[in-house]
């Protein structure tokens, strides 16, 4: 007997033909969809992670800021400060039984003691009721003196004798370390972080001597504002910067920082 050809017709091999190419799309979307979005979402997260970081540490040094020593530059792009690394009370009036090293503001003085005890060995530049302007100016140094390297947690001794302009009701006194410049560089797309320069008058943008170290690529705006106090509200720091990377995933985050003006 003669057997029957078998086969497939053309009609079927059609049909199978699209509904493969329907279950492949199908399965295409299945797969790459999720795919799509957790790589979205890692990229969003590393973007949210970078500006968090940089955010958290601009935060804290604001917030070891010398009081009235914030100041803005480049249309809201650079912010510097003076940096607190210690701070205390000065001694103004004698002990019950005569002794003890005032600080005298009628003339010039060299040294006196710490009410209380320091945590650790005082180095850099002591500052009395800084106001940020006149003669109660830290970066003009009309109340910032430079501190000997003899100085203890107990008594500060001063490099050159000299006269402080105003006196702190509160007998306050801080010693800074550095100052510090918040710069963000939108040509090269980085926030970029500078001390260890000495401290001027004027404000530089960038500071001159000194390498700035990069806090957070990917920079496509920043804006730095400040508002001092007044009598019923304290000093704000408001810190808005936008990351956007090379897939043009953007993320914007805002921080408000108060400050105190406190001198």
């Amino acid at each position: 007997m003669r057997r029957a050809n078998q086969g497939f017709t053309l009609i079927e091999l059609i049909t199978v033909l699209v509904i493969v190419g329907i279950l492949a799309a199908m399965t295409t979307d299945i797969i790459t969809l999720p795919v799509k979005s957790y790589l979205d979402l890692e990229r969003r997260t590393s973007l949210v992670d970078n500006a968090e970081s940089a955010l958290r540490l601009m935060q804290r040094d604001i917030r070891r800021a010398l009081p009235n020593s914030i100041r803005i530059a480049g249309g809201g792009t650079t912010l510097e400060l003076l940096h607190i690394s210690e701070g205390g009370r000065y001694r103004a009036k004698l002990a019950a039984d005569g002794t003890g090293d005032i600080l005298d503001f009628t003339t010039t003085d060299t040294s006196f003691d710490v009410i209380g005890s320091l945590q650790n060995t005082p180095t850099g530049e002591l500052v009395i009721y800084n106001l940020g302007s006149g003669s109660g100016d830290a970066y003009a140094g009309s109340n910032r003196a430079t501190l000997k390297n003899t100085s203890t947690t107990t008594r500060l001794i001063l490099n050159t004798a000299k006269q402080f302009p105003l006196q702190s009701p509160q007998q306050r006194f801080f010693i800074v370390d550095t100052p510090l410049t918040y710069r963000c560089d939108l040509v090269a797309g980085t926030l970029l972080r500078y001390s260890g320069y000495s401290i001027d008058t004027t404000q530089i943008d960038p500071p001159v001597g000194v390498t700035g170290q990069l806090q957070a690529n990917n920079v496509s705006s920043c804006d730095f504002t400040y508002s001092s106090a007044t009598a019923s509200h304290s000093g704000m720091v408001t810190l808005t910067i936008t990351l956007t990377d090379n897939a043009g995933e953007s993320t914007r985050l805002i921080r408000q920082i108060h400050v105190d003006n406190a001198p």
